[in-house]
């Protein structure tokens, strides 16, 4: 007889490994407020509501979520929200796939000053796709980029994901141009262009005053080395055809953690095991797992999902819609069965059917969860 494997939560390994993590690491603000509020994450804590049946009188409290965007939890919700508000504005197009990776030397200047080196990073690749745009195609390309910060295992890797259009509207906004082949531009020609324009915008930042912890012997030295490195890695996957496809697959990076929940396999009061490619698995002490885990909290405020070129045109009469005018209309998918979205939830145990009543409004303490099941 087999029994299900048991759940493990990142938020259980926070509350109770947090204050060794912190007695040993020092954390941002940032990272102290996610921690509190993925260990917070759909408890009393954050409030919530009842489910009561009507019929038999059962009840099942239902605790607010964090939204916290580092929350394993509460990103699946957040991504079919954000899929669904794209759908409208994407192009019935083909789009690449590209990923673009700085080597290793710039990681340490990434960790203390995330918020001007991912900018940085942003800009450079954006810029240089849609000047390839310009000189190799004439025109304007969509771009849709997404940062990530971590490997399978959750060390340090910062890179962005971009959906490029396969095409781009001409310059003088009479056609949209059609990449010929499942071919964008020479991957060495992005990587040459991605190290040139990171390396001057770091020099720009040096003289802004953001890098005070580098002498002016070692910041040169760094960018000596990144400037020998050959490891600018820039990857391109062949195109999508269909958009829809493009959608789903792109839901996929824009609200990925660090690790879901769903791959932490053991956990004990020495170590976390969780599944990283395949059907391989990482071992790490707790307060080492939780370290690599804070590493990827991003800055409030900061932007991890961008738009550039023809996506970056919110405006109506902008450069998107006057690409799509001059694009066939794409035929309309076989409509679904219709959703009630306001009908009221009915009772599994007797159909009838289950009223909301905030906890605040409960005569007595709430139900423990799954007492009346």
């Amino acid at each position: 007889m087999s029994f299900p494997r048991p759940r493990f939560d990142i938020a259980d390994i926070v509350r109770l490994h947090r204050r060794a993590l912190e007695a040993e690491y020092r954390l941002s603000q940032f990272q102290k407020r996610v921690l509190t509020l993925i260990s917070r994450c759909r408890t009393a804590a954050l409030g919530g509501h009842v489910e009561v049946c009507t019929g038999c009188g059962r009840e099942h409290p239902v605790y607010n979520s964090c939204r916290n965007r580092h929350c394993p939890k509460c990103q699946a919700l957040a991504q079919q929200k954000w899929i669904d508000a794209r759908a409208a504005r994407i192009l019935p197009v083909r789009h690449f796939h590209g990923v673009f990776t700085p080597p290793s030397g710039f990681r340490p200047l990434a960790m203390r000053h995330p918020t001007e080196v991912y900018t940085a990073l942003f800009h450079s690749v954006s810029e240089l796709l849609l000047e390839l745009g310009r000189t190799h195609l004439g025109a304007t390309l969509g771009l849709t980029m997404v940062l990530h910060a971590w490997t399978r295992d959750l060390r340090f890797h910062p890179h962005v994901h971009v959906l490029i259009t396969a095409g781009g509207l001409s310059l003088n906004g009479q056609r949209f141009v059609h990449v010929r082949k499942d071919f964008l531009f020479p991957v060495k020609v992005m990587g040459h262009l991605l190290r040139g324009k990171m390396l001057a915008a770091l020099r720009k930042l040096r003289q802004k005053g953001v890098f005070p912890e580098l002498s002016q012997v070692a910041f040169n030295r760094l960018m000596a080395s990144l400037a020998a490195h050959k490891s600018w890695v820039v990857y391109a996957k062949a195109p999508f055809r269909r958009s829809q496809h493009v959608l789903s697959y792109l839901g996929r990076y824009t609200h990925r953690v660090g690790i879901a929940n769903s791959r932490i396999l053991d956990v004990g009061p020495e170590h976390v095991t969780f599944r990283t490619k395949g059907q391989q698995t990482a071992t790490l002490a707790p307060v080492d797992f939780l370290r690599r885990f804070v590493q990827h909290v991003l800055p409030d405020g900061f932007h991890k999902i961008r738009h550039a070129g023809l996506h970056a045109s919110a405006q109506s009469g902008g450069l998107l819609e006057q690409a799509r005018a001059l694009l066939p209309v794409p035929k309309p998918h076989r409509d679904a069965p219709p959703v009630a979205i306001d009908a009221p939830r009915t009772c599994a145990h007797c159909g009838a059917i289950i009223l909301r009543v905030p906890l605040s409004a409960m005569p007595r303490a709430p139900p423990i969860e799954g007492e009346c099941a």
